[in-house]
């Protein structure tokens, strides 16, 4: 089984949707406590960083192409992972956050979208909740 990985655009609306919520309060907070002007720089600098957390967060992934043999996960495309786990961190049914990991500790984190390949969507969401044969390694690992 294979899936196409790239930018997904439902997790980008959904990091920058938090983003903004975190914009406005801190914009809230600036106008109801606006003491000490440190104060106000610093959350700046904080919603900067969380701008360009969302960014990169965003481009997890892209290009690359996500494999199941049956036993094990690997993906190509910029990093490469070889006989690796997965985790499934946040699952909303037309998008997963997953985490692959291999045994010597090289992560890898990948929003996984319905319509990179609508056609092969189900095929993944059983991938990634079926249990590995026995004896086969790492397959998946829930929260």
């Amino acid at each position: 089984m294979s899936f196409p990985v790239g930018r997904s655009r439902l997790a980008r609306r959904l990091l920058w949707g938090l983003w903004a919520l975190g914009a406005v309060a801190l914009a809230a907070w600036c106008i109801q406590f606006s003491g000490a002007p440190w104060r106000t720089a610093l959350m700046g600098v904080v919603l900067a960083l969380a701008a360009h957390a969302a960014w990169v967060a965003s481009r997890l992934g892209e290009g690359a192409r996500l494999h199941w043999d049956g036993a094990h996960w690997s993906c190509d495309g910029s990093v490469r992972l070889a006989d690796a786990g997965v985790t499934v961190h946040l699952d909303l049914q037309s998008l997963v956050l997953i985490r692959l990991c291999e045994p010597g500790g090289r992560a890898m984190w990948l929003w996984l979208e319905r319509s990179s390949d609508p056609a092969r969507w189900l095929d993944l969401r059983r991938a990634l909740y079926s249990a590995a044969p026995s004896g086969a390694g790492q397959g998946v690992v829930q929260p």
